[in-house]
């Protein structure tokens, strides 16, 4: 009692002990991550002052997956929700800005464009009529979420309103961009600049020389030099953050005994196996590939690919044991052999001569559910089966095919007597292709497919060739338990040797190759690897610091050890980096002018004399054509040459490929012509065509977008 007492007495202090240590956990979160607690966390982006929150973002990109059906992962299906998203922030903000929208009045006709070939808005003589429409809305709404059929689709009152929700938005687009489009032309002054463009043209002698005429060697590129260049031109050497990392891999792959293992497997499903049967007593044998008589369930049973009970042709056997599975006896067997992803035995069971085309006729009797059958069709598949068989019993009693074909539902082969020629390689139902080439000229069946019953006779067979029915036992090449606990070993005591020692002489001391990557915060792909933002979140954590090193579990490949050996915030890059793309133009600034200061003469003659350069011509040169015959791309020197009288000679330019100097010898005036409206209805089509991506682009960037998408979903 005196304890518990003691208790009671001193609750209030443990209390507030407990209080001040959760506080101080608390505290140390938000200083360890500033971005704990704030308010972006619910935030995807902000977008001119409007939110895409979180979780309606999150629902929109789960539908989209579902829609996608897997083909697309999740960084895909984000990115492409966040481009609508803002798309529509921004649009909106466009036509609430103008006053557009769509009046109930409007809506209508709207929705009488979109719907009048529906048979359920028809009166009876075929025409729209909107008292249909509103009552299908309007049972919509009484139906409180439950579906009704519309077309071949069905519909609640929910889909029904983004239906409209749709409708609306595009005919407020099209307004929109309309108006705009009302306001761009081209005028008569642009539309004769065009035309002299392309109709004006000058010929011209040159002389080129080339910055190759001057070794790397001698010219030098210093920090300073890069600097400068960057200072000149900093818009081309603005980059976004970004994250260097190294890695190397440690693949789970089978090892040469992992695979020896795997032939031994096949070798010994050839013999029969005795085994003890604990519940007879006595010992079972259980039939090898030597002996098995059900091929098909043998296989199943023991392969990790079915059997394929078809005959093949030789483009279809595997190209790495072509030639000796086709020179196989019947009974033969080739292999152990490797083929991809799998080792296999494979057995010759038969061959046949067979035909690479035939030519059939067929009746189809289709059956509720099966494929392409449309709302006419009644039978059951039992009633379709037995409609065939009763077919094939009046062919075969001396009724002619032909006075059976108006029964086929296939209305396409009818209008060619019911015939069909098709290769083997054709995408046929399975069945269909089956019987029309293992079977012979004249043979007539009712054959089963996934469209309904087919009674079928063959007609012709052409060009014989052999094929070959073969069984095969595969086995995927997977790594065994102990050879991925050797990967795994592996990579642990390399990414322990590597806390303390060097990351490149470490790999290379275990032949691995080292691969480096750069990431921006929103990637998500490593080359061979797929999607990996696990490494790309953990770059860009703040808590990981340049030299950090992590191993990453990759599915279906094994493990990586990352390293980050840099961060680069965005911003100017930094000198080192901008060196890569501008010393090649800083180099070529300081050729073009140690070429220039050496030029001697005042002709081209003589320049190309004393520069050991020939004199070269080109002909027909036109200002809407930058390429300059046997020089290449060349704008400024094509530009330059329509600035210069005809017999006179340029001064130096710095091109592309090298330093020019060019002389004009002939001029042709473009002809002059009446009327320039065909060239303005051409230029008024190609900028209006250009309207909407333009206008959307220039939207964009003037928007004012905080983009939250690495801190809240990716």
């Amino acid at each position: 009692m005196a304890i518990l007492n003691k208790i009671r007495q001193r609750s209030l202090i443990l209390i507030l002990v407990i209080a001040l240590a959760l506080f101080a956990f608390v505290i140390q979160g938000v200083i360890d991550n500033p971005n704990a607690f704030s308010d972006t966390q619910g935030v995807v982006a902000t977008v001119n002052g409007t939110d895409i929150e979180r979780n309606d973002f999150q629902q929109k990109v789960k539908n989209y997956q579902d829609r996608a059906g897997g083909r697309i992962t999740s960084t895909q299906a984000m990115n492409a929700i966040y481009n609508e998203e803002v798309r529509k922030i921004i649009m909106d903000g466009e036509y609430e800005a103008l006053g557009l929208d769509v009046e109930k009045d409007e809506m209508r006709d709207l929705l009488k464009n979109s719907l009048q070939s529906y048979p359920e808005f028809q009166d009876e003589n075929g025409n729209f009529d909107a008292n249909r429409l509103n009552a299908f809305i309007a049972n919509l709404k009484d139906l409180n979420g439950e579906t009704a059929p519309l077309g071949n689709s069905l519909v609640n009152y929910e889909s029904w309103a983004i239906y409209e929700d749709n409708i609306a938005a595009g005919a407020i687009q099209q307004s929109y961009y309309n108006m705009i489009r009302a306001g761009i032309g081209t005028t008569i002054a642009e539309a004769e600049d065009e035309y002299m463009a392309d109709a004006k043209n000058v010929d011209i002698r040159f002389v080129q020389i080339p910055y190759t005429t001057v070794a790397d060697s001698l010219v030098e590129v210093t920090s300073a030099d890069v600097k400068a260049y960057m200072k000149d031109h900093e818009d081309k050497f603005q980059a976004d953050a970004n994250r260097e990392v190294i890695y190397v891999e440690f693949k789970e792959e089978a090892s040469a005994a992992d695979e020896e293992a795997f032939k031994a497997e096949l070798i010994k499903l050839k013999t029969n196996i005795t085994e003890y049967n604990e519940s007879s007593g006595n010992y079972d044998t259980i039939p090898g590939f030597d002996t098995a008589d059900n091929i098909e369930e043998f296989i199943n049973s023991n392969s990790d690919i079915n059997y394929n009970d078809t005959f093949l042709r030789a483009a279809q056997l595997p190209a790495t044991a072509k030639d000796s599975l086709m020179n196989l006896n019947v009974g033969e067997y080739f292999g152990p052999y490797k083929d991809g992803e799998y080792f296999k035995l494979s057995k010759m069971i038969a061959k046949e001569q067979m035909p690479d085309t035939v030519n059939v006729r067929h009746i189809l009797i289709p059956f509720i559910g099966g494929q392409r059958a449309d709302a006419s069709v009644t039978k059951t598949p039992e009633e379709a089966k037995k409609t065939a068989d009763s077919i094939l019993a009046k062919i075969k009693s001396g009724t002619k095919f032909m006075d059976l074909i108006e029964l086929s539902s296939d209305k396409v082969s009818n209008e060619n007597d019911g015939e069909i020629e098709f290769a083997y390689n054709a995408g046929m139902a399975p069945e269909f292709k089956e019987f029309s080439f293992e079977n012979n000229v004249g043979d007539v069946d009712v054959v089963g497919t996934s469209f309904g019953y087919h009674v079928i006779e063959i007609l012709e067979q052409k060009s014989m060739n052999d094929t070959y029915k073969i069984a095969t036992l595969a086995r995927k090449i997977e790594p065994s338990d102990q050879t991925l606990q050797d990967v795994f070993n592996k990579m642990s005591k390399f990414e322990i040797a590597a806390k303390d020692g060097d990351f490149q002489e470490l790999a290379k001391e275990r032949e691995l190759t080292v691969k480096p990557i750069t990431f921006k915060e929103l990637d998500e792909n490593m080359p061979g690897l797929g999607s990996q933002r696990q490494v790309v979140r953990w770059a860009f954590d703040e808590t990981t610091d340049v030299g950090d090193y992590k191993n990453f579990p990759i599915s279906g490949f094994g493990f990586i050890v990352a390293k980050l050996v840099e961060k680069n915030e965005e911003g100017l890059m930094s000198v080192e980096n901008a060196s890569i793309t501008a010393a090649g133009d800083i180099r070529r600034e300081k050729k073009a002018k140690m070429i220039r200061e050496r030029i001697t003469g005042s002709t081209i003659d003589e320049i190309a004399k004393n520069q050991s350069q020939p004199v070269k011509t080109a002909a027909a040169l036109t200002l809407k054509n930058t390429t300059l015959a046997g020089a290449g791309t060349e704008p400024k020197v094509i530009g330059a040459a329509f600035g210069l009288e005809q017999g006179k000679a340029s001064k130096p330019i710095d091109g592309e490929k090298g330093v020019y100097i060019i002389e004009v010898t002939k001029v042709t005036e473009a002809t002059p012509i009446d009327n320039y409206t065909a060239i303005v209805n051409r230029l008024n089509t190609t900028l209006r065509n250009t309207v909407q991506s333009k206008v959307y682009q220039a939207l964009e960037k003037a928007a004012e977008i905080e983009d939250n998408r690495a801190k809240t979903v990716y």
